[in-house]
């Protein structure tokens, strides 16, 4: 599976470098190419909120491929890339910033550099970090040092995102010089001050299993941010959501638009049908479409039936040829539009706070967090006003969506699961790696890898290339079978 992430580039900027390569530097770096960091901003934001992934959902559980063997669907993948190319841009931006004394494109750059880190701790495990970008940064492209970095232990990559988040929360300024080239806010700091926060939330939470440890403070730092809410704003709504839109525009439509296989070759998984069939989600209406041979119109729950992500490829196209699984909602190959793409939304805050209020890490109620995270996702799902807000009340008061004691934890992170359907990328894969939530297939003769999910990705070839002493030693710290796709890195420990 290629998870590799698109470099993004700038006209007329320097080409994108990486702090491994020595020949990538051989531009004299005392003739740099300048430009206002505005010119800099809207490739980085396309690159960090492009988040939907037909990969991500098929490793998710939420879909099915017909056209072929899918290693995302039947875990059988390998390698992944580093996020380097993108890093390096953001380092740009932020010196560009000094350069022409814009301060709030630095702290900005400090958020999208903890985005691509922690995209890349999560991949992997332990990476490059303190060290990483010091070539870019400080000029010193001779240094052996500089260019081959060494790898830090996961538990202080955090660390050391933990404090970038919290520097540019406390740094923004509201009052400063304006942003311009800003796709997702329009240049409004206090809008990204309350996604930083909010993002913040969620780094905490994917630390769960290490809620005790002392020197990440996490319970404490969750709490720093919700007593405080004047320094520390939050999300309040769908508005606030770090989202990048789409325009019927050539080059800036949704990314599976006029998609000949999206179109043909996506269907829903089953145990995602079920999922909602069981909660009778209407959910469900937007997201599939009933199956041909159900007959059935589009807001009959029966009228659906998925295909088995596990299953061998006959399997299933043996049942979608007997027209009995149900293919992706049009909207997601046939409008230009469709819906935003999410780095992070106001749902997903909502549903951290209840696990969070389960967990004792905070006080509040955690079913009205649930319930606000669940109206959040339903209003961003419905398309076409598909159902009401009366529906959208009964299912939330419904017995089979109210929190149940001792079922809390299983209930927000599939209601998180749901909310997540073709966007937020690998963020439901994540955090089912992390809870167990919900549970995925891996029953079926298709399966690979030993019949069991990965926890991770491979190291990619380039850094046993250009870095190969100190990539081995991170993998000999880590993971004594090896650089294996099933080795457990330090957050799930």
């Amino acid at each position: 599976m290629n998870k590799t992430i698109l470099l993004a580039t700038i006209t007329g900027l320097l080409a994108l470098g990486s702090c491994r390569k020595y020949d990538e530097f051989q531009n004299n770096p005392n003739n740099p190419t300048i430009a206002d960091p505005s010119l800099l901003l809207p490739a980085i934001e396309r690159t960090a909120f492009s988040t939907i992934s037909a990969d991500a959902a098929l490793a998710s559980r939420y879909m099915v491929y017909t056209q072929g063997a899918s290693n995302a669907q039947y875990y059988g993948w390998q390698r992944s890339g580093m996020s380097y190319g993108n890093i390096t841009q953001v380092v740009k931006m932020e010196q560009e910033a000094a350069r022409t004394n814009k301060p709030n494109y630095r702290y900005i750059g400090k958020f999208f550099k903890a985005v691509f880190v922690v995209n890349m701790t999560q991949t992997f495990g332990d990476i490059p970090y303190s060290q990483m970008m010091q070539s870019i940064m400080y000029g010193n492209y001779s240094d052996s040092t500089a260019i081959r970095p060494v790898y830090d232990k996961q538990e202080d990559v955090y660390k050391g995102v933990l404090e970038e988040l919290k520097i540019a929360s406390d740094s923004l300024n509201t009052t400063g010089v304006a942003i311009g080239g800003d796709l997702v806010y329009n240049g409004n700091i206090e809008k990204w001050k309350r996604l930083i926060n909010s993002y913040t939330l969620r780094v905490l939470m994917s630390l769960s299993k290490k809620e005790n440890s002392a020197s990440l403070n996490i319970k404490q730092r969750f709490n720093e941010i919700i007593a405080n809410p004047g320094k520390y704003p939050l999300m309040t709504g769908n508005a606030d959501n770090g989202r990048l839109p789409y325009y019927d525009i050539t080059g800036n439509q949704y990314p599976y638009f006029n998609n000949n296989s999206m179109k043909t070759d996506y269907y829903l998984d089953v145990s995602f049908v079920s999922i909602l069939q069981d909660l009778k989600d209407p959910r469900l209406f937007v997201f599939g479409k009933p199956t041909p041979a159900s007959g059935g119109p589009a807001t009959d729950f029966d009228a659906y039936d998925g295909l088995s992500g596990s299953a061998p490829l006959a399997e299933n196209t043996a049942k979608r040829g007997a027209g009995n699984a149900s293919q992706i909602n049009d909207r997601y190959a046939y409008t230009a539009t469709n819906e935003p793409s999410l780095l992070m939304s106001y749902a997903e805050l909502q549903f951290i706070l209840a696990e969070a209020v389960v967990r004792g890490w905070i006080n509040g109620n955690a079913a009205e967090f649930y319930a606000n995270g669940i109206k959040a996702s339903m209003d961003f799902s419905n398309y076409n006003n598909t159902y009401s807000s009366e529906t959208i009340d009964e299912y939330i008061e419904s017995n089979e969506v109210a929190l149940v004691s001792g079922r809390e934890i299983e209930q927000i992170i599939t209601q998180k699961y749901i909310s997540m359907f073709m966007n937020t990328g690998w963020q439901p894969f994540y955090e089912q790696r992390r809870t167990g939530f919900p549970v995925f297939d891996v029953t079926g003769a298709g399966i690979l890898n030993g019949g069991r999910i990965p926890k991770r990705w491979m190291y990619p070839n380039d850094e046993f290339i250009n870095n190969r002493v100190n990539v081995e030693n991170a993998i000999k710290s880590q993971y004594p079978g090896g650089d294996d796709i099933n080795g457990i890195m330090w957050i799930l420990q």
